[in-house]
């Protein structure tokens, strides 16, 4: 059998607020390949746990690191590694997709611009809207150029925190094949914040449950569902183990 690689892990990671806990003693393990599905309530320290993994803040505490780099003392080797899309992404509505990419792309230092740029639009099927401006796009089709600033430098792990938020019923399942296609055929290894447990379901394939700041489970989503024979859906198995409370882990089987 063989052994998956660590490419994301975290130790005894806490964060502070004033006076909030956000995290407390976070040990994460997230193996390459995965598309692993973070959830928990708004406030359970998800975003927090994102912002650290990608750079944009220190932990108080403890240690992360990402793609066997320091998020904090060598965050410029995490950054080459990591793609982000965050929850609303922020983009010149004034000027086209394919000028925005190569903004983009200039500033995440990509060699043969122009080539990257083509090949990046080919994979997510934009061809034709390149040369349209942003400000004119949908919510979905601002999320497809979000996914391709955030691959256009060819990084390891992608982070996307809520990636379906505010789209409609077809522009989450569009989303869903990207997500699947970028982990299946660029061995993308993802981390995923969402809320929508149906997309977990159909997407993940490790989860961890984040209570108030504490890991209280992690597994593979099909062991997941194998240990909890009784419950008929996965947002039952969240609401049993949020109520819960208890830690719960389990990586033996990654």
């Amino acid at each position: 059998m063989t052994t998956k690689k660590l490419i994301i892990q975290t130790k005894f990671l806490n964060h502070l607020y004033k006076n909030h806990q956000a995290l407390i003693d976070l040990n994460l393990e997230v193996f390459e390949g995965d598309i692993f599905g973070f959830l928990g309530h708004n406030g359970a320290g998800k975003t927090t746990t994102i912002n650290i993994l990608t750079t944009l803040m220190p932990p108080s505490s403890g240690t992360a690191m990402v793609a066997g780099f320091d998020t904090v003392t060598q965050s410029m080797q995490v950054r080459r590694n990591i793609g982000y899309l965050p929850e609303n992404v922020t983009f010149y509505n004034n000027l086209t997709a394919w000028e925005n990419l190569h903004y983009f792309a200039r500033l995440s230092g990509v060699k043969n611009t122009e080539q990257r740029i083509a090949e990046v639009l080919d994979f997510l099927e934009f061809r034709g809207f390149e040369n349209k401006k942003l400000g004119e796009f949908s919510k979905g089709m601002r999320q497809r150029i979000g996914i391709a600033q955030a691959i256009i430098h060819e990084p390891k792990i992608l982070f996307l925190d809520e990636p379906t938020s505010g789209l409609d019923p077809l522009g989450i399942k569009n989303l869903r094949e990207i997500i699947i296609r970028l982990n299946k055929e660029k061995h993308l290894t993802i981390f995923m914040n969402t809320h929508l447990l149906s997309e977990v379901a159909k997407t993940c394939t490790s989860i961890g449950v984040l209570n108030h700041g504490k890991l209280i489970y992690k597994d593979t989503l099909d062991n997941t569902l194998r240990r909890f024979p009784t419950e008929v859906s996965l947002e039952q198995i969240y609401v049993q183990m949020e109520e819960n409370g208890r830690p719960t882990l389990n990586n033996n089987n990654q």
